[in-house]
C-alpha cells in the first residue's frame, strides 16, 4: 500500500508545474495535499478511480487540506474540538488505521504565533492518542518543524527561527513519545542531507540548503507493517517535495 504528502503551496500553481504528471505516476492507494489554498470546484483536479475529500480554510487562498483514496473510508472528520475554520485537518477512517492529513500552524516571523502553536500541538497530541485508543493511526503532512539538527542544513544560525525553536523541537519530541514513530528517521536513522523544504532564496534548492519538516508518523505498534519511507527531492511544483511510505 502507497501513500503519499506533498504540500502543494497552492494547488492550482503546482497543477501548472507538473503535479499531474507525479500523481498519475505514483498510482498512490492514499495521497494527501496541504496548503491547498483553494476550494474543492477551484483545484480542476482529475482524480479519476478516487475519493477525494477537501478542507478549505475559511479565507480564501489560505491553508486548507485535501485527502484522495481509492478506497472509500469508513467516516471522515473535520479538524479537532476547539480549533476549526483554517482547514489544517482532514481524518478518514479505514478498517485497519486513521489517515490524519495535516498542515500544522507555522509559529511566524518573530515567532509571533508560537503560543498558540503550542497550545494547537497539545491539542493535537491529545487528539491524535484519542484516536489512538481505538486503532492504528498514521500522521502524515507539514509538521512545519525540523526535529533534530541531522533535519536541517544549518542549525547553529536557525536556533531561534520558527521551526527550529527549542519550543517546537520539544513538542515534536512529545508527540513521538506518546507512542508514535518518524517513519522516515526509523528506517534511516543517520541520513543527511534528506529534506523536504527549501527556501526560495539563495538558490537554496540547488546547493541543498533545507528542511525537513514534512513527515509520515505512526502508531509504534504498526511498525512491522512498515516497508518504506521515501523523500522525493527531484519532484518540483512547490518550495516542498513529496513523501511517503509504503506498507505491507
Amino acid at each position: 500500500m502507497k501513500l503519499i504528502s506533498w504540500n502543494v503551496n497552492g494547488i492550482r500553481s503546482c497543477r501548472q508545474k507538473g503535479f499531474d504528471g507525479f500523481f498519475k505516476a505514483q498510482d498512490a492507494d492514499i495521497f494527501c495535499m496541504q496548503e491547498v489554498k483553494a476550494f474543492e470546484n477551484q483545484s480542476g483536479l482529475d482524480a479519476k478511480g478516487y475519493y477525494m475529500y477537501w478542507h478549505a480554510a475559511n479565507r480564501a487562498g489560505y491553508s486548507g487540506t485535501a485527502t484522495l483514496t481509492k478506497e472509500k473510508p469508513m467516516s471522515v472528520r473535520y479538524d479537532m474540538e476547539g480549533h476549526t475554520g483554517e482547514g489544517r485537518i482532514l481524518t478518514l477512517e479505514f478498517p485497519e488505521f486513521y489517515m490524519v492529513n495535516t498542515y500544522v500552524p507555522n509559529s511566524k516571523d518573530e515567532l509571533l504565533r508560537l503560543p498558540y502553536r503550542m497550545e494547537w500541538q497539545d491539542a493535537f497530541k491529545a487528539f491524535l492518542k484519542g484516536l489512538d485508543l481505538h486503532k492504528h493511526v498514521v500522521i502524515c503532512g507539514d509538521l512545519n518543524v525540523a526535529h533534530q539538527e541531522i533535519d536541517i542544513k544549518n542549525a547553529r544560525t536557525n536556533r531561534r527561527n520558527a521551526g527550529f525553536t527549542d519550543e517546537e523541537r520539544e513538542k515534536m519530541t512529545d508527540l513521538l513519545q506518546a507512542g508514535f514513530i518518524d517513519t522516515y528517521r526509523f528506517l534511516n536513522p543517520d541520513k543527511r542531507d534528506a529534506y523536504t523544504w527549501w527556501s526560495y532564496m539563495g538558490n537554496a534548492r540547488t546547493r541543498n540548503v533545507g528542511w525537513r519538516i514534512d513527515y509520515f508518523l505512526m502508531s509504534e505498534r504498526m511498525a512491522t507493517k512498515l516497508a518504506d519511507a521515501m523523500i522525493f527531492p527531484e519532484v518540483f511544483g512547490s518550495d516542498h517535495c513529496p513523501v511517503g511510505i509504503e506498507l505491507r
